[in-house]
This record gives C-alpha cells, sequence and structure tokens, in this order.
C-alpha cells in the first residue's frame, strides 16, 4: 500500500509560539509596583501600640503621621499622572519606590515624632500616591488595546492584594520581632521592585518596537506633555 507524503497541517504543541506579548510583562511589573505600594498603607496601624511602648509618643501624634499619609496619598495621584506624561512613568514609578523605601528605612532610626510625620506620612505618602488607578489606566492606555478592563481591573485590585497579603505577615512579625524588621523589609522589598522596574518596565510599545496588545498597527509614541500642559 502506498504511503501518503503530504504534510499534515497540525503543527506539534512543541512546535507552536507561544510566545507572551511584552504587554503582559508590563503589567505584571506595574502590578508588582502597587502591590508593593499598597503593602505600606497597612503598617500605620500595626505602629500605633509598639511606637507608644518604645517612645512614650502620645497616640494621637503617631496617628498624625498616618493622616498626612493618607491625604498625600490621594492629592498625589493627579499630579503623579500628569509627571508621568511629561517624563515617563518608568522614571516615577522607580522615584516613587525609592521614595516609599527611604521613609521605611529612615523610620527605623527616627527619635522624634516629627521624624514619623516627615518619614512615614509624607515620604511615603508622596511615593505610594504615584502608584495608584492613574499609573495602573496610564500603562493600560498605552500597552493594551484589547483586555483593557480586564488589565485595568487586574492592576487596581492590585493595591489591595497586597494589603491582604502583606497585613498578616507583618502584623505577625511585629509581634514576633518588633517593628523594625518588618519595615526595614518592606524598604528592602521597594528596593527590589525598583530595580525590576529599571530593567524591565517602558514607556511606550513603540520604546521596544512592539505594537500594544491587539492592534493591528504599530502606535508612534506621542510627544511628551509641554510643560504647564
Amino acid at each position: 500500500m502506498a504511503s501518503s507524503t503530504s504534510a499534515s497541517p497540525y503543527t506539534p504543541p512543541s512546535r507552536r509560539n507561544f510566545r507572551i506579548h511584552r504587554a503582559w510583562l508590563m503589567a505584571a511589573v506595574a502590578g508588582a509596583a502597587i502591590v508593593t505600594a499598597g503593602a505600606f498603607t497597612t503598617v500605620p496601624g500595626l505602629l500605633v501600640t509598639p511606637l507608644h511602648e518604645e517612645y512614650a509618643w502620645e497616640r494621637g501624634q503617631i496617628a498624625l503621621a498616618a493622616s498626612v499619609n493618607m491625604v498625600l496619598f490621594g492629592l498625589t495621584a493627579p499630579f503623579a499622572a500628569a509627571l508621568m506624561d511629561r517624563i515617563g512613568a518608568r522614571r516615577v514609578v522607580m522615584g516613587a519606590l525609592l521614595l516609599v523605601a527611604a521613609g521605611a528605612l529612615l523610620t527605623g532610626v527616627m527619635t522624634r515624632p516629627w521624624q514619623l510625620v516627615a518619614y512615614w506620612g509624607v515620604l511615603i505618602g508622596l511615593g505610594s500616591g504615584c502608584l495608584t488607578m492613574t499609573f495602573a489606566a496610564g500603562i493600560t492606555a498605552r500597552w493594551f488595546d484589547r483586555r483593557r478592563g480586564l488589565v485595568t481591573g487586574a492592576l487596581s485590585s492590585s493595591s489591595h492584594l497586597g494589603q491582604l497579603l502583606f497585613l498578616p505577615l507583618l502584623a505577625w512579625s511585629v509581634g514576633r520581632f518588633g517593628w523594625r524588621p518588618p519595615v526595614v523589609t518592606l524598604a528592602l522589598v521597594a528596593l527590589a521592585v525598583a530595580a525590576l522596574v529599571f530593567l524591565l518596565l517602558r514607556d511606550h510599545p513603540a520604546d521596544v518596537g512592539a505594537k500594544p496588545y491587539g492592534a493591528g498597527e504599530f502606535v508612534p509614541r506621542p510627544p511628551a506633555a509641554p510643560p504647564g500642559g
């Protein structure tokens, strides 16, 4: 019986192209930055009692730092979005992570209540405020033509995911080792994610010669927003 020599249209799984689009890597790096910022929002409530016992500071003085942090967290987002349009998300995100890392490290060596307000309230408030919904929306708009709703929702929930993941661990660590080791550990995590952002995050698909996910045509990078624009 003659054997057929025609090639089968079926391609074995090992030969298929399973290459992941670069946009998903950008979303993952952005998610890591947002999760890290979200973790810092869980800490002030865990520090009230340890700081009160160690320094005999009034609870109101400690709560002031948390209040300043929350106010700046909310006020920073629109200005951070404008800054990202002007100089790029990569630089802003790196700067934000370095701010929160610096604030956490300085908190570990503070000796006065005003330093807690300056370090945790101002530095971490400003840094974490840059890594909010506006950052998530910017990454999605630039890198995704399809799946925008899915990615925006996932990145927006990353902040709460950071709280859920880190809160039990931080509470256990504070109870077992004191408040300084968890704070320093969070600072080191922020520095590690800042390095990840430097190595992997790009502001626009055109920077790496790629199309947005799902786009049929190449999209050139838009010009930077002018000062005051």
